[in-house]
């Protein structure tokens, strides 16, 4: 249920703004609406701060504290953390270059350039060249060495000739001295690596202030929260006035509560105009309280004059889910999970999000159980691992009667699996056709029931009519649909275009009230047009339960035939990753259906049809706790 909103204008003597904003923080009740937007900021430099601690707390988190470091302010340790992490990110990168460029020093060896320096000094001149490997015998000079080898059948040859006369075969290159030697090089990265030492050393010090750092956080947005409250409301001369939003309920008695606190308070409150556009606040239903999760993660509420969904979608998508992944052995796990690992998994994140986890994996479980599906093993497959075949002139295909009069393990298997199953059938053909029309079905009344609720919504207003008229439009749409796919569109009943033309001029009639018949109806249709064409598109798009969950099927399937596979070439024991990794990445692709097609159908078009745009914006009370003032100035 989406909460009534009254909208609150309250004034005190200016000289009382902090205690009318002090009270108003620990009330926990006012949504502010600024009188000017632009003004109501917080100032720069506190936000800056809380971006600052927030980066440090962030470098931290992965750091183990150690030892002990004399306080600061916490801001001056946050941007310390933040100015050491830079330096040794630079450092880091600075000695990975400096092992790059040793290991294309290796053909030099230990030798040092100011070696050479002090041999020019004394008249000798080292040159080197990089020589044909089967020419390097042909050096005419007064003395030559081979270094090293080179690539491409090539050797580094020391050169010397005091004489400067010299002879080096045709092809040879000459090889100038590095910028640099190694000696000098891991000398330089020696002092960094003992810099990147203490910085994280440093670092270590710094994480046993994440306490600290954590409260200013704390602190500061308390801060902000404040200067903004205080920006957002009205101050003159001799008053100082704010206006927001509050629960209707919680209006009645604003006045009384605010006198309380020892300073004179006017307050004054009034229903919404339509020219308004309150925040939204939902109070979830016990048992609608786990879709929450849901609308928490996508950031997305209904206005405040739209319909609230939350029990539709709560029976929805459990089901739509069960229908995408398909699977009873999926489902049990996922049950397990979610039962066995319930507390740490709602303190990780949420109560509301642990509860939906175990309802998906209960409803994947049961209709994994309708359908005979069991980690994509359905009873046509245990009756061919149990032999029950027929012989090839009998056509090969699966004696179930004597599966069904067996004693052993298949056959009991296989008959738990076929009382469950009220959704499985034989033939294969069959059961796709079986699925294609329960999603059909399934996806029509979930239409209907979005225009059913649109229609309540809008009773007793002449509109309301027009939502009847889609109601006829689904439900004929779903037969035409049937002739289409399972029997043939030229077989369709002539009465069933009738009734289909007669829900358009009913929706296009009282679709849009208004004078003149001809412009009503001429008006009506046009705007009637194209959401026609999407009862069609929409319904359509409810097969995707079944395609995403025969899909899922088939993987499954192919994975353990893959593993059965190699279990009979080598053992179970290299058959078995195969399985878990098959299964893992099955279950992981259909985690990702649910939000791709189940919560698509929901979001777009279960609420296109109910008229939920989803324009709303979340209730947020003006919230810091007690603030005292302290005679420092915050705006």
């Amino acid at each position: 249920m989406i909460v009534k909103m009254s909208r609150v204008y309250i004034a005190v003597r200016r000289a009382d703004r902090d205690k009318l904003l002090d009270r108003l923080g620990r009330m926990n009740l006012l949504h502010f609406q600024p009188v000017q937007p632009e003004e109501a900021l917080p100032d720069d430099e506190t936000l800056q701060e809380i971006t600052d601690i927030d980066r440090a707390l962030a470098i931290l988190s992965a750091v183990k504290p150690s030892g002990k470091t004399s306080p600061h302010k916490p801001v001056d340790s946050a941007r310390e953390a933040i100015q050491i992490h830079a330096f040794i990110m630079d450092n880091q990168n600075r000695l990975n270059e400096l092992h790059r460029r040793l290991e294309g020093l290796k053909i030099w060896g230990s030798v040092r350039l100011d070696q050479f320096e002090a041999l020019r000094e004394a008249g000798i001149e080292v040159r080197f060249y990089a020589i044909p490997r089967s020419q390097a015998h042909e050096v005419r000079t007064e003395l030559s060495e081979i270094i090293s080898p080179l690539p491409g059948k090539r050797v580094l040859t020391a050169v010397i000739d005091r004489r400067g006369s010299y002879d080096v075969p045709e092809g040879s290159e000459p090889v100038p001295l590095p910028d640099q030697d190694r000696p000098s090089i891991l000398a330089e990265a020696e002092k960094v690596d003992k810099d990147l030492k203490r910085g994280y050393q440093r670092l270590s010090q710094l994480a046993a202030l994440t306490g600290d750092l954590e409260a200013e956080r704390d602190r500061l947005i308390s801060r902000t929260a404040f200067v903004t409250a205080r920006r957002s409301g009205l101050s003159m001369e001799e008053l100082f006035a704010v206006q927001g939003w509050l629960p209707e309920e919680k209006a009645e008695d604003l006045t009384s509560r605010l006198s309380g606190e020892g300073f004179p308070v006017a307050a004054l409150s009034k229903p919404p105009t339509p020219e308004d556009a309150p925040p939204t606040l939902i109070q979830y239903s016990r048992w609608t309280g786990p879709i929450k999760s849901l609308f928490d993660m996508l950031g997305t509420l209904p206005g405040y004059r739209e319909i609230e969904l939350s029990p539709f979608f709560m029976l929805a998508l459990p089901l739509f889910t069960a229908m995408l992944i398909g699977d009873a052995g999926y489902g049990l796990l996922i049950s397990l999970v979610g039962i066995l690992f319930y507390k740490r998994l709602g303190r990780a994140v949420g109560r509301p999000k642990a509860q939906i986890l175990v309802i998906f994996g209960l409803t994947t479980l049961f209709w994994g159980i309708l359908t005979a599906n069991y980690f994509g093993v359905t009873p046509s497959i245990i009756a061919k691992a149990g032999g029950f075949v027929k012989p090839e002139e009998a056509g090969g295909k699966i004696d179930y009667d004597a599966l069904l009069a067996g004693k052993g393990f298949c056959s009991h298997t296989t008959k738990i699996m076929l009382r469950a199953g009220l959704f499985w059938e034989e033939d294969p053909k069959a059961a796709r056709f079986l699925l294609m029309k329960l999603s059909l079905i399934i996806g029509c009344l979930h239409l209907i029931l979005a225009r059913l609720r649109r229609m309540i919504e809008r009773a007793p207003d002449q509109r309301a009519l027009a939502e009847a008229g889609w109601i006829i439009a689904l439900a004929d749409m779903l037969a035409l649909i049937w002739y289409l796919l399972f029997i043939g569109v030229e077989r369709a009943p002539l009465f069933l275009w009738w009734i289909l033309l007669a829900a358009l001029l009913l929706s296009s009639w009282f679709g849009g009230p208004g004078k003149g018949v001809i412009k009503r109806i001429l008006i009506g249709f046009a705007s009637s047009l194209l959401p026609l064409l999407s009862t069609f598109s929409d319904t359509m798009s409810y097969l995707r339960l079944f395609a995403v969950g025969l899909a899922s099927y088939f993987i499954a399937s192919a994975f353990n035939a893959l593993g059965l596979q190699v279990a009979e070439a080598a053992t179970w024991f290299t058959a078995v990753p195969i399985l878990i990794f098959g299964h893992g990445l099955n279950i992981g692709l259909a985690a990702i259906a649910v939000f791709a097609h189940a919560v698509r159908l929901n979001m777009l078009e279960f609420s296109n049809n109910a008229g939920v745009q989803w324009v709303g914006y979340p209730y947020r009370p003006f919230n810091t706790g007690p603030v005292t003032n302290s005679g420092e100035e915050l705006s």
